[in-house]
């Protein structure tokens, strides 16, 4: 009795522990958060800050080199005051005055359910609301400012610029967008030199899908936003899917998908991407979707006396549904829908729950006619989106040496695919 008591104490303990575990880690995440939104209010009020004085005592451009050697000689433990990060805390400030703000804010209750109709309003709208905003030269230096006005701190300087209550203005700063991802994230940003609506999206994407700096550098660089709110795709959602998720489905389709085959791990050697390509690829595939969930890769499926396999299946928690993938190492032929098609079929009898939306199938080729694709679709009463796929050939200079060429790449893909494609038949 003892013994069994032992162990009923020890679960306990045990279960104890997970949770006094979760706490702390849910802890450690909101203390982390709450100092990055510190350190982005501190960085915007010290931007606003300078310009506003570079405004009020016409001081010139070399001010800001001037503050920075003096911030390193009086107070030599603070880091991050140099030139160039003065210089991209006045940008900052530009860039997001309080009206700016306040269309951020009223810009998330739009985008709650985004589709790409509503996202490319939103964002249009953001573009030109930045285009006809005053200079900012302009609000500093109007008439509201007296000259030789003594500010003796940094939060006057502020209550004197906009005229608005400190804490309001802090609330406003902290339920922005702004405040929601890190400055690293936000000097890629700068360096975009992207319209805010651009930014606006950016900022949304890396906070759903928890981008490193590094990441969200190559969805700007890589276009993703032209690339996933393209306002024509190559599907049949509407006449397949019931709203919003047929909206949901059509905003998630990328065209094209960009493989980074170099890019999954730190260092990668010939043997590894030969023997592992079609994994790298799939997993490329999972950090290029938002809401994806790796189900299977070559899911095996007895049919009758005949044996079939599925290249990827993911599932999408945001769909509530299985999503089939199948990857093609040449253009699109109208029969690779009828394959998918096969799948699509097969996954919602074997595989979906009572629970599950429709399943949806994705064919990516490489390359497509669109009028070609739109026509294979009309008959299908299953939701098929056909998406072109691109490898990438960004591929750092200090592993190219290691690395295969681009074409010996696709020579061993368009391999791969075609084998699996004779042990399929």
């Amino acid at each position: 009795m003892d013994k069994i008591g032992n162990i009923i104490h020890q679960r306990e303990f045990d279960s104890f522990v997970d949770i006094l575990g979760a706490e702390i880690e849910q802890a450690q995440i909101k203390l982390v958060s709450a100092a990055n939104v510190q350190l982005l209010l501190h960085y915007w009020k010290v931007g606003h800050f300078i310009i506003y004085n570079q405004n009020r005592l016409r001081w010139g451009s070399k001010i800001i080199a001037k503050t920075a050697n003096a911030i390193k000689a009086k107070y030599p433990d603070k880091k991050g005051y140099s030139s160039r990060n003065l210089t991209y805390m006045c940008q900052f400030a530009k860039q997001y005055p309080i009206e700016v703000l306040r269309r951020l804010v009223a810009a998330d209750m739009e985008m709650e359910c985004p589709t790409v109709e509503k996202v490319v309003a939103v964002v249009r709208l953001l573009n030109e609301f930045e285009f006809t905003q005053e200079p900012l030269a302009q609000i500093y230096s109007g008439d509201s400012l007296v000259d030789g006005l003594e500010i003796d701190n940094l939060e006057n300087a502020l209550l004197e610029i906009t005229q608005e209550p400190l804490a309001q203005l802090e609330q406003l700063f902290k339920t922005s967008s702004i405040a929601s991802i890190n400055w690293a994230a936000h000097v890629v940003l700068m360096n975009s030199k992207l319209k805010l609506g651009l930014r606006y999206w950016y900022m949304k994407q890396t906070l759903e899908c928890g981008w490193s700096s590094n990441i969200l550098d190559i969805q700007v660089k890589s276009d993703l936003f032209q690339r996933q709110i393209k306002e024509k795709k190559v599907n049949n959602f509407t006449v397949t899917l019931p709203e919003p998720q047929s909206d949901l489905a059509n905003y998630l389709l990328k065209d094209p998908y960009i493989f980074d085959l170099a890019g999954m791990k730190d260092r990668a050697d010939e043997r590894d991407i030969e023997q592992q390509l079609v994994t790298h690829v799939t997993k490329y595939l999972l950090e290029m979707g938002t809401g994806f969930a790796f189900v299977a890769r070559q899911k095996h499926f007895q049919i009758g006396e005949s044996d079939f396999y599925a290249d990827l299946i993911l599932y999408n928690i945001k769909l509530h549904a299985y999503v089939v993938i199948e990857l093609k190492a040449t253009p699109f032929k109208p029969e690779y829908a009828g394959q998918l098609n096969f799948y699509i079929n097969v996954v919602d009898d074997k595989l979906r729950g009572e629970n599950d939306n429709k399943t949806i199938g994705l064919l990516l080729c490489r390359g497509k006619n669109e009028i070609v694709a739109q026509y294979a679709l009309a008959n299908y009463n299953q939701p098929i989106g056909i998406s072109d796929y691109q490898l990438s050939k960004a591929v750092p200079e200090d592993l190219k040496s290691t690395l295969p060429s681009i074409e010996e790449v696709e020579q061993e893909l368009t391999q791969l695919l075609e084998r699996n494609e004779e042990e399929n038949r």
